[in-house]
């Protein structure tokens, strides 16, 4: 009798072990309390969808929560979109939360926009509130020349509103930057002076919100405000000094290049001089020889040669006698 006993006891308990993991297997797989939940709160979800689910890898509480915070708010979604959403790799509560601000906001949004604005990688829930709430952009320094050369060193503050209608393919704030940048550059390089942009800064953000900035982009400009306007460097006279010195270097090299130009032609020309010298030289050394050869030829006498001798000697003591005529000072000396 007690060998039953033990045996009832051992398969009751071995069902019993079963039977808690049938339960574990089942709460997993059938998530009994979100179900109770969605009947609570009157969403239309049956048991058999939240076990598709579990079967399709999709966490049943990050459908079922959002689904019941849309019923309460007043929104017509259905599991299904929310589910192929979540499968898509898009964060369905922030949908869901963007969908609500618009709804009270009475911002015309419906959930496809919605799901594609999420899934282009934006914050769909920060794209409704700055909607409802503009954002204010801060530019860096701009850095702008006046026609007098004087350099504007100009800060903005762009207010922007977002565009949910052009989110999906618009440009972003460095954009709204780039261009905003651009304009005060343009506007501040047409002005005649720095002093008629320092009087009327205003002009700075008529000119650049009529050249309608925000076309392609996720933002709609409000207003463009200039926050600071500092006074920098003169460029003009800068840019002069820069010239001028660029032109002093230059006729400093063409001088040397002429300077250089004369010195070659001053030692051509020595050159040229000492290959004469040389001919007369050599010139000179032929002399004796054709004398000579007069004499024994009989073309050149005796007294003639002595005559010859004697113009030379004559043009010599005139020469010495005049070259040292010149060496001599004007005036005389003083008589002691």
């Amino acid at each position: 009798m007690s060998k039953a006993l033990d045996f009832l006891l051992d398969f009751s308990g071995l069902w019993i072990f079963l039977g808690i993991i049938f339960l574990f297997v089942f709460l997993h797989f059938v998530p009994l309390r979100l179900w109770i939940a969605a009947k609570a709160a009157n969403v239309p979800v049956g048991i058999f969808t939240l076990v598709g689910m579990r079967l399709r890898q999709v966490i049943p509480s990050r459908i079922v929560y959002p689904l019941i915070k849309a019923n309460k708010a007043g929104l017509s979604v259905e599991v299904n979109q929310l589910e192929a959403h979540f499968l898509a790799g898009g964060n369905v509560d922030k949908v869901v939360d963007a969908l609500i601000a618009a709804h009270r906001a009475q911002i015309p949004l419906p959930f496809e926009r919605s799901a594609a604005i999420d899934l282009a990688g934006r914050d769909v829930l920060e794209a409704v509130q700055m909607s409802v709430n503009p954002k204010v952009i801060e530019t860096p320094v701009v850095s702008a020349v006046a026609k007098n050369g004087i350099e504007l060193r100009i800060k903005a503050r762009v207010t922007v509103r977002a565009n949910i209608d052009r989110l999906v393919g618009g440009a972003g704030e460095p954009t709204i930057i780039a261009r905003v940048g651009e304009g005060i550059v343009t506007t501040v390089g047409s002005s005649v002076s720095h002093t008629d942009v320092l009087a009327n800064p205003d002009d700075i953000s008529k000119t650049v919100l009529g050249k309608g900035l925000d076309a392609g982009t996720a933002f709609e400009i409000l207003s463009i405000d200039i926050a600071d306007v500092d006074v920098g460097r003169n460029i003009g006279a800068e840019l002069l000094t820069d010239q001028a010195e660029a032109d002093k270097r230059i006729a400093q090299a063409k001088a040397e290049e002429r300077r250089a130009m004369a010195v070659a032609k001053e030692q051509e020309m020595k050159a040229y001089t000492q290959e004469m010298e040389a001919k007369v030289v050599e010139a000179q050394a032929e002399v004796p020889h054709a004398m000579a050869e007069a004499l024994k030829s009989g073309n050149l006498g005796v007294m003639d040669y002595y005559n010859l001798n004697n113009i030379k000697a004559d043009t010599d003591m005139r020469d010495s006698i005049s070259r040292s005529a010149d060496d001599s000072p004007l005036t005389p000396p003083p008589i002691k």
